[in-house]
């Protein structure tokens, strides 16, 4: 019997579940969306037997959480890190997207027309099962470089973030209107066109002017309680989706834009949204991916198996390569044929490519449901052969490193607000040389010592502390130099 005490207590056991199998996924490499889907695949019609099957509940779920996420990772994304790359970036995410739902649907309305296939796809049908997958998912790629210790080489780690933080927008964009081209008459080329334009256009103006109204408003409406920031920028993160969609542009690039905006300006109570940000992230990532993997009856992916991942199998090792091939070659000199290859296997698809399938369903398109089990099933394969197997190509391209440090050894974090910076100084014999104290040794000019840290030991140090080689110290310094004070103006002066 359905009751809402029921709901939160199955709910909370799906949530405990799916953070129990992400952290023993890690240990084998494994994407933890594919964790998240196969645990609600689980607990499912075919599994333990709990029953959803809205497209529409799944939809709207889909797009509330793909909103936290964009602008998450928009957040997250500086313009430092991304100016070398943001050329290939573009292309990728743009006509990357473009060529890959046109190479995919030709091979798809090829593959139909086979007597022994089992799907009758037009030309129109077959575009729009390729552009419902032509995203990638890049988020479980760098958790998977996290949990392993490595990083990229040739700026890649920017490259492929940017790719697929803004991938999203012209994927859905292609869905809607080929749509349209299946349900409706009278959608010329020019008209498909018009409609590209304008959404993006509106989408980039309105994630430019509403992301910098948010950080107007993070910094100028005074609020007691602090803990509320977080909570005004959410209420900023639907406006603009919602508004921007109401205006005719793309909600999903406006989102993400906005979150570039604020991510990359000063304001006020940064670690603490920073924080709610990323953990409100996590939440909406588990919580789409049990929907979808409750949403999917796994046995009627069998009918349809055969031709997924013939389907499958084109785009990992065909269709994204040549996509790929196409988009960096204006840029050979700055990405080699080793970086290029590395970015035609992160390929991956996620859970936006199921999202986006659930809208032929919602729509009443011909055959949504044959549309919306192939891509779950592709999605399935792309995270098992693509997802498991990102640590092995990056090192066997040469093209993995050691994670940067982040943070200290002291676990000490400042507000932005506070003009600030924290750096660490190891002290050596040979520095002690000239005085073991605060008072008699030379510290770099600028600087002030907030504390030691001795083997486990930590100590607040007066002038008086005799240090001691290896002890570790924590300094404090302001991140623009002082400004020298004018002269005080002598008595004979006046």
């Amino acid at each position: 019997m359905f009751t809402f005490e029921n709901a939160l207590l199955v709910g909370s056991v799906l949530l405990f579940v799916s953070i129990i199998a992400s952290k023993t996924g890690y240990r084998f490499g494994v994407p933890t969306l594919l964790l998240f889907l196969l645990v609600g695949m689980i607990f499912g019609s075919d599994g333990l037997g709990l029953q959803f099957h809205d497209a529409g509940e799944a939809q709207f779920i889909g797009m509330v959480a793909l909103s936290v996420i964009l602008f998450s990772g928009g957040m997250d994304t500086r313009y430092e890190d991304i100016r070398p790359v943001v050329g290939p970036g573009l292309m990728l995410s743009t006509l990357g997207v473009l060529f890959t739902a046109l190479l995919t649907g030709g091979f798809i309305w090829w593959l139909a027309g086979l007597p022994w296939t089992n799907i009758h796809f037009g030309l129109a049908s077959s575009l729009l099962l390729a552009a419902t997958m032509s995203s990638t998912d890049s988020a479980s790629v760098f958790a998977i470089l996290r949990t392993q210790k490595m990083s990229l080489s040739h700026h890649l780690r920017p490259m492929l973030e940017l790719e697929s933080g803004s991938n999203d927008p012209l994927a859905y964009m292609l869905t809607i209107l080929l749509i349209q081209c299946v349900t409706a008459e009278g959608m010329t080329v020019a008209d498909i066109a018009q409609t590209l334009v304008m959404q993006m256009a509106i989408g980039v103006a309105m994630g430019y002017l509403l992301g910098r109204l948010a950080v107007y408003a993070l910094n100028h409406l005074n609020i007691d309680n602090h803990a509320l920031y977080p909570i005004l920028l959410l209420s900023f993160i639907f406006f603009i989706f919602a508004f921007t969609d109401l205006t005719g542009g793309n909600g999903y690039l406006a989102v993400y834009l906005a979150g570039m905006i604020v991510g990359n300006s000063r304001f006020c109570y940064r670690r603490e949204i920073n924080t709610f940000m990323d953990g409100l992230s996590w939440l909406c990532q588990i919580c789409m991916f049990l929907c979808l993997g409750l949403l999917v009856n796994p046995h009627e992916m069998l009918d349809v198996a055969a031709v997924a991942m013939l389907v499958a199998l084109f785009m990992i090792f065909v269709g994204r390569p040549l996509s790929v091939l196409l988009c960096l070659l204006p840029f050979g000199r700055r990405v080699n044929r080793r970086a290029g290859l590395f970015v035609s296997w992160v390929g991956l698809r996620g859970a936006v490519p199921i999202i986006f399938a659930t809208y032929p369903v919602v729509a009443g398109v011909p055959q949504a449901s044959l549309i919306f089990n192939i891509v779950f099933f592709i999605t399935i394969v792309s995270l098992i052969v693509q997802g498991t197997s990102i640590g092995w190509a990056a090192r066997k391209l040469g093209l993995a490193q050691p994670l940067p440090k982040t943070g200290n050894d002291f676990g000490v974090e400042l507000p932005e607000e506070t003009g600030t910076e924290l750096s660490e100084m190891l002290l050596t014999p040979e520095l002690l040389a000239q005085g073991d104290t605060l008072r008699t040794m030379a510290l770099p000019k600028g600087k002030l010592v907030m504390m030691v840290k001795r083997g486990e030991k930590y100590l607040v140090p007066d002038g008086a502390l005799r240090l001691l080689p290896y002890d570790k110290l924590l300094l404090i310094s302001s991140q623009t130099p002082p400004q020298a004070h004018p002269p005080a103006a002598s008595p004979s002066a006046e």
